[in-house]
């Protein structure tokens, strides 16, 4: 019974993803639709600023993984070894999305 229980909240878990990543991308292509439909921004330039937050955010989740191993190294609860690599990789995604933010501003302006 504990590992259907296991299995209904992973299929929760995991179709919640899906849904707010779908709604997140349906959001930000008719925006950029609608920007580009309004002359406010160029499409070369939007796909060039789509790369630099991809490769921000990947970058740093990347990263977190590569960090958080150190944590699954050491000899801690189990527990708390996964609060410290889920928060290490959060907390580098973060980083990254706020790079890729800086970025955008710098080469892309509003695109």
């Amino acid at each position: 019974m504990e590992n259907f229980q296991d299995a209904i909240g992973a299929v929760v878990l995991m179709s919640g993803l899906v849904v707010v990543t779908y709604i997140i991308a349906r959001y930000t292509y008719l925006v950029k639709k609608a920007m580009i439909e309004n002359g406010l921004a160029s499409p070369e330039k939007s796909k060039r600023i789509m790369f630099i937050d991809f490769g921000c955010i990947l970058g740093g989740i990347g990263l977190g993984l590569m960090v958080s191993s150190v944590f699954s190294a050491m000899e801690m609860d189990e527990n708390t070894t996964d609060l410290l690599v889920w928060g290490t990789i959060l907390i580098f995604g973060a980083v990254g999305m706020v790079l890729a933010h800086f970025l955008r501003n710098k080469f892309g302006g509003q695109g």
